[in-house]
């Protein structure tokens, strides 16, 4: 059963990690929609699925923010009641370390069990749904920017394209018709292609995206004489823009959690070590940030806020290059990195030992004269 002061501690401490996700995710969302932006302009996916993109890279953003954010929120959320002199008042009404562990274990429990979901599910889910997204939309001229019923710029192409109609996925086209230029021959020249049907197909390696036209007619019209070509297909491709590459693609970091595990691949191996630990990261910087928020009425209110930042900075640059190491095969387990969560849980004791442990009371001696 919880007493008023620990539901006091859990709302006030629920509240203020409440904010600060909200804050960390603008931020985290704000950097995706510039990523996600610059992949559209490069052409690595249509602007049609840029927001399904951004909702599902923000949530896989959520394994990496969810630590931090519950640091910052217990840190912002104790250091207020320290400043206001909140905990001062109760450690002399005789509440000790106990008294302020309880609340900060119970949050911390719901939060790890949120990070857990979050870095072995749903994050690599959302990585999956969304290049299934992309994937399905770079297969579909309407994605490419075509609409029936009217005159669209080719892609890349410096022509236009007509298409009558359209089938619901965008993959099949009814009559066509298709203008482009192009220079030959010292002169510019006018290509017409009008076709029965056609169809949307990419390369096997997901790169070049072709429509192949059937049962038309191809007019080559060199600009200033009368020397005009036609030609009679069955069949006629004609490429639109090219589907670019992510150079950060990861494919390991698509993969579901049971097959990770089930890998002995080093980058497999790293990417699993690296979800798993995200919870224990969790509940660590919960455990420091208790010690941590003690401070001052006096001091400076972003003092230990600062020193807390550039503790888990060196907290986390460890971690990632221990997951290097696992990624490079240096190392076969995950031992180092639960080693290091032991240390700072160890540091976390010695500083809340330190500062509730019974203080010696200084004793006056005698000067020798008064004897």
């Amino acid at each position: 059963m919880l007493s008023i002061l620990d539901r006091y501690f859990l709302r006030e401490l629920a509240q203020t990690v409440a904010a600060t996700v909200v804050v960390l995710l603008v931020i985290v969302a704000g950097s995706a929609f510039a990523r996600v932006l610059q992949q559209v302009a490069g052409g690595s996916f249509p602007a049609s699925v840029m927001f399904q993109v951004l909702g599902l890279r923000t949530l896989d953003g959520l394994t990496n923010m969810l630590p931090l954010a519950s640091f910052i929120g217990v840190l912002m959320g104790l250091g207020r009641m320290y400043r206001e002199s909140e905990m001062h008042v109760l450690a002399s009404s005789g509440m000790g370390a106990s008294g302020l562990l309880k609340p900060v274990l119970l949050l911390s429990g719901v939060l790890v069990l949120i990070t857990a979901v979050v870095s072995l599910w749903l994050g690599p889910w959302a990585v999956r749904t969304s290049d299934m997204m992309v994937a399905a939309a770079n297969r579909s001229v309407i994605a490419v920017g075509l609409d029936a019923g009217r005159f669209t710029d080719l892609p890349g192409k410096g022509g236009i394209i007509f298409v009558e109609s359209l089938n619901r996925d965008g993959s099949q086209l009814g009559r066509t018709f298709v203008a482009t230029q192009r220079d030959g021959d010292g002169q510019p020249h006018i290509k017409l292609v009008s076709a029965a049907s056609g169809q949307l197909y990419q390369e096997s390696d997901g790169g070049n995206r072709f429509i192949a036209f059937e049962k038309g007619w191809q007019y080559d019209i060199p600009l200033g004489t009368d020397d005009w070509r036609s030609m009679h297909y069955a069949r006629n491709d004609t490429a639109l823009s090219d589907v670019q590459g992510d150079e950060d693609d990861d494919p390991v970091h698509a993969l579901d959690s049971w097959t990770l595990a089930g890998t002995d691949a080093p980058d497999a191996r790293a990417e699993f070590a690296w979800r798993s630990n995200a919870p224990a990261l969790t509940l660590v910087l919960l455990l420091l940030a208790v010690p941590l928020s003690r401070q001052n009425p006096r001091e400076p209110r972003y003092g230990r806020l600062l020193l807390a930042v550039i503790i888990f900075y060196l907290y986390y640059l460890l971690l990632a290059m221990g997951r290097a190491q696992i990624g490079k095969g240096h190392w076969h387990n995950q031992a180092p990195l639960w080693g290091l969560h032991l240390l700072v849980v160890l540091f976390a004791a010695w500083l809340l030992w330190k500062q509730y442990s019974p203080r010696k009371i200084a004793t006056s001696r005698p000067a020798a004269g008064n004897a």
